[in-house]
C-alpha cells in the first residue's frame, strides 16, 4: 500500500477526516437538489419543455451522462450515510456527560438526523425504483411523438405516478424529514469546513433554515398539484 493510500485511510478513520467527508458529499447533495428541483419545476411550463429536459438528460455525452451523475450521487449518498453513521457511533460511545450535553445543545432536527438521513436513503431507493427503473408500472409504454420522432413521455409518467395517492403522501414525508435533516446540515457544512464564527453563525442558521423552505415547497408543489388540483389530468 502506498503512503498517499495510507494518509487516505488514515485521515478517513480520524474524527475531523470523518466530518470533512460527510460535509463535502453533504455539499454535493446540497447542490445537486437545487439542479434536481430546478429541472422539476419544469414540469409547470408543460410537457414539451419537461420532456426536452428529460431527454437532453438522458442524452448528454451519448447517454453516459445521466449514469455518471447517478453514480456519482449514489457514492456520494453512500458515503455520507456511512461516514454520518460511524460518528454517531463515536458520540455513543464518548462519555455521558459528553453526550448529554451534546444532546441538550441540539436541536430537535440535529437529534434525528441519522433518522430522518436513513429514512431519505429508503425514499431515495423507492424513487429511483419508482421513476428510473420504473418496476411495477408500464411507463415506458408512455411515448410523446415530436416531428414524427417517438420519444418517452417524461412529463405524463410524473402525472400518473403521483397521480396514486400513496405514492404523494409517502413523497411529502420523505421531503419534510429530508428538509428537516437539511436545516440543520446545510449549517453543519459550513461549521465543519471552518466558515462558521460568531458574526456569520445567524446569517447561516437563517440561510440554511431559508433554503430547506425552498427545497421543500418546491418539491412538494409537484404532487400537491397533481393530487388535489388536477395538474395535467
Amino acid at each position: 500500500m502506498s503512503a498517499s493510500s495510507c494518509s487516505l485511510c488514515a485521515f478517513a478513520k480520524s474524527s475531523i477526516g470523518r466530518k470533512f467527508i460527510v460535509a463535502i458529499t453533504g455539499l454535493g447533495m446540497v447542490l445537486f437538489l437545487a439542479g434536481h428541483l430546478s429541472g422539476n419545476l419544469l414540469i409547470f411550463a408543460g410537457r414539451d419543455a419537461f420532456n426536452d429536459y428529460a431527454q437532453f438528460l438522458h442524452e448528454a455525452l451519448h447517454g453516459a451522462g445521466v449514469w455518471i451523475a447517478r453514480i456519482g450521487l449514489l457514492t456520494m449518498l453512500v458515503a455520507h450515510v456511512w461516514f454520518t453513521i460511524l460518528l454517531t457511533k463515536e458520540n455513543r460511545a464518548a462519555s455521558p456527560k459528553y453526550e448529554h450535553d451534546n444532546i441538550v445543545q441540539a436541536s430537535k432536527s440535529s437529534r434525528i438526523m441519522i433518522w430522518s438521513g436513513l429514512t431519505i436513503l429508503a425514499f431515495i431507493a423507492y424513487h429511483i425504483l419508482h421513476y428510473t427503473v420504473r418496476v411495477g408500472n408500464n411507463y415506458d409504454e408512455l411515448t410523446q411523438v415530436v416531428d414524427g420522432v417517438p420519444r418517452h413521455d417524461a412529463w405524463q409518467m410524473v402525472i400518473y405516478g403521483f397521480s396514486w395517492w400513496p405514492a404523494t403522501i409517502f413523497y411529502v414525508i420523505a421531503m419534510t424529514l429530508l428538509c428537516s435533516h437539511l436545516s440543520h446540515g446545510v449549517a453543519s457544512i459550513f461549521q465543519t469546513l471552518g466558515l462558521r464564527t460568531k458574526k456569520t453563525e445567524k446569517p447561516i442558521e437563517i440561510l440554511s433554515k431559508a433554503y430547506a423552505i425552498v427545497i421543500f415547497v418546491g418539491f412538494i408543489s409537484i404532487p400537491i398539484a397533481i393530487q388535489f388540483f388536477g395538474f395535467g389530468k
